[in-house]
């Protein structure tokens, strides 16, 4: 049986055991797939490149630390053992406070739609990370919507205030990308659990690992046709 997360392929493989939990519990490839679909949502209006970077700080800190910090110590199972919760806490709630401070300069300037992606995104970021209500919102459906579809939307409007069709269209998609990394993380979590077949493991690695460098590549070159106007 699996007792810790700190075997699986985003860890690093080297180090103490302080240091690939330390790494390990950012979920760095996750947080870049969710900030990719956020860079690409600003990306499909006017380019204002100090607005891409904002959102990407945004869910770098919101989610990459401050979701995933909470969830390693409020969540039911600790895969990442016992941590000083106090310590973990303070961090993760620095880092959301911060994202926060940057999305409410953005929505005061000029994007005023972002309060209400804001109040959902945070509504969803602490009752999944910490299960609140039973843990009734800590399911596939809540997160390809806060993960998979609101940060396109997010980064739409810090752009331009709107939603445009292209953002519904490149919802969708994010929307089935985050299905799919959500179903084949989960088989691959229980067959790391259940000392599976290593094969399957492998193949199972493979795939998550193809679909982050997917996103991240794909979003790069619709980053560069953007920006020299080949779109």
């Amino acid at each position: 049986m699996q007792v810790d997360r700190t075997s699986e392929w985003f860890v690093p493989k080297f180090g103490s055991k302080k240091f690939r939990i330390s790494i390990g519990i950012l979920f760095i490839p996750y947080t870049s797939i969710v900030t990719c679909f956020a860079a690409l949502g600003a990306i499909s209006g006017p380019l204002q490149l100090e607005r891409v970077a904002a959102i990407c700080v945004i869910y770098i800190l919101a989610l990459g630390v401050g979701a995933h910090l909470l969830d390693a110590v409020g969540g039911k199972t600790k895969p990442w053992g016992n941590l000083p919760k106090k310590k973990i806490g303070f961090v993760a709630v620095c880092a959301v406070s911060i994202a926060f401070f940057v999305g409410i300069y953005f929505a005061f300037l000029d994007s005023p739609w972002l309060f209400p992606i804001g109040i959902i995104e945070g509504f969803f970021l602490f009752a999944y990370s910490l299960e609140l209500f039973g843990g009734k919102f800590h399911n596939n459906i809540s997160t390809i919507f806060s993960w998979g579809i609101l940060p396109v939307f997010a980064g739409s409007i810090i752009q331009t205030n709107s939603i445009s069709i292209e953002t519904i269209v490149i919802s969708a998609i994010t929307a089935l990308v985050t299905y799919g990394l959500i179903k084949t993380s989960r088989q691959y979590k229980l067959l790391k659990r259940d000392n599976g077949d290593p094969h399957i493991i492998k193949k199972k690695e493979r795939i998550l690992k193809l679909i982050t460098i997917g996103v991240i590549t794909s979003t790069i070159i619709f980053f560069i046709m953007r920006y020299y106007n080949l779109i």
